[in-house]
């Protein structure tokens, strides 16, 4: 017969333990739950009937591009594929925008995203289904995001029996510098949504592989215009003249002071101005120079006080040359981006199923970029959780980045994400439901 205290420390130990195993049957997601709902996606994102489906989809798309909350046709289109799936969606949302929604229609919720939009571009590449719409094309891959929703949308609603709850089908309007995220969100469209998943396609990460990290993933981002005005004249006597473009190039050159000796080295931030608009001959000095560019930061505080100090340093340099200068953030029009930060709990769980999924030598960590996503509006007021999947070919050319009037689609990416995007909210679904339990109070019924 034990004594007391050795009694004591035994059953105490076979306590933690009874505990241990409850909370890790209750927390994780088995091997053979992820199973019963994920292995076969990829499989089935692979054959004829979805891929040639979804590179259908993608190439109509990319044949008529439109511009951020111009997406009439576009829309149309997701419309016409739900209705043959029997996807319910609500329409309009954000002007453009299509929800669907697949699953038992209650709580909990997982969205998934895609945007919509086109640049305003000429195309260069050449290929049977080129853009039909002089000065407009699909050179960031939002055909392809598109098209891989899709694909999800298809997959899961062929295991609509096995979701534990209710996937929300995100098809947004106007990414590139319109904000569309932000008028989904004041929609009021994605209310009880628990969390959500978006992606993106990349030539820096091979095909195959995907990339992302938890916490900050890309940056604070707006933009900024501004009128610097002098007095116009010929060029043989300046000084009969107020020369708004020497003001505008001193400008230039301070605003990069700003970087270089006002903003804390650990926290990274960009100035550029892209723009730089005057005069029409080569010996007139004109009345006025337009210049615009960009200001991004990973801090808000650094972004807000980088922001102020533009406005200071354009109206204070013009004056110094006696011109006067007028500043526009432009927020109407191109609303300032919150930093894309990533879930930390949700990037454990992108970590488990893109391991399962592909490998653990084909998740890599993702280094923070200068970049921005409106997919941060999401992240304000959800758990959300941004990705890339690579679609570069080593054995094939190098593939042009986005925004290049070269850009291509390596349509071989597409059963990928469609894969990881149904796999990431079937078993989110399921891990929400096995949690409900201890956050009871946190759902809701109906979205």
């Amino acid at each position: 017969m034990c004594s007391s205290f050795k009694c004591f420390h035994f059953h105490l130990f076979t306590i933690l333990i009874y505990f241990l195993i409850i909370n890790a049957a209750t927390t994780t997601i088995s091997s053979t739950e992820f199973s019963s709902l994920s292995t076969n996606f990829l499989d089935l994102a692979n054959t004829p009937e979805v891929f040639d489906w979804m590179v259908n989809i993608r190439r109509k798309i990319h044949q008529n591009p439109e511009l951020g909350y111009q997406e009439f046709q576009t829309s149309e289109l997701i419309r016409a594929e739900l209705d043959k799936l029997g996807i319910s969606y609500k329409h309009p949302v954000a002007e453009t925008g299509v929800i669907g929604y697949i699953g038992t229609g209650n709580a909990p919720f997982v969205a998934l995203r895609a945007d919509m939009d086109a640049l305003a571009l000429q195309e260069m590449v050449e290929w049977e289904h080129k853009s039909k719409v002089p000065g407009k094309m699909h050179a960031c891959g939002h055909d392809a995001h598109v098209a891989m929703l899709l694909g999800a949308a298809k997959i899961l609603k062929q295991n609509e029996n096995e979701i534990k709850g209710t996937v929300v089908l995100v098809f947004q309007p106007a990414e590139e510098g319109g904000g569309g995220a932000k008028k989904i969100v004041e929609s009021g469209a994605l209310e009880n949504v628990n969390a959500i998943f978006g992606l993106h396609i990349t030539a820096k990460v091979p095909i195959g592989e995907v990339a992302s990290n938890s916490g900050v993933m890309y940056a604070n981002n707006g933009f900024f215009e501004a009128t610097i005005s002098g007095k116009g004249g010929h060029a043989a006597i300046p000084q009969h003249s107020i020369d708004p473009i020497l003001a505008a190039s001193n400008v230039i050159l301070s605003l990069q002071h700003l970087i270089s000796r006002e903003a804390d080295p650990l926290d990274s931030q960009v100035v550029t101005v892209g723009k730089f608009q005057g005069g029409s001959a080569f010996n007139i000095i004109p009345d006025t120079v337009t210049i615009g560019g960009t200001l991004r930061a990973f801090s808000k505080e650094g972004f807000t006080q980088l922001r102020q100090r533009i406005e200071q340093v354009i109206v204070g340099q013009a004056a110094v040359h006696r011109c006067n200068a007028t500043v526009d953030f432009l927020q109407e029009e191109k609303p300032f981006y919150p930093a894309t930060i990533n879930n930390g709990d949700l990037h454990k769980h992108f970590l488990d199923i893109a391991t399962k999924s592909l490998g653990i030598q084909k998740v890599n960590e993702m280094r923070p970029s200068m970049g921005a996503e409106d997919f941060s509006f999401y992240q304000e007021v959800i758990p959300g959780y941004y990705f890339v999947v690579g679609m570069q070919d080593p054995s094939q050319e190098q593939l042009a980045g986005g925004h290049s009037p070269y850009y291509k689609v390596n349509e071989d990416v597409l059963p990928l994400g469609a894969a990881l995007h149904a796999s990431l909210a079937s078993t989110y679904l399921l891990k929400l439901k096995q949690d409900k339990p201890a956050v009871e109070g946190n759902y809701h019924d109906e979205l």
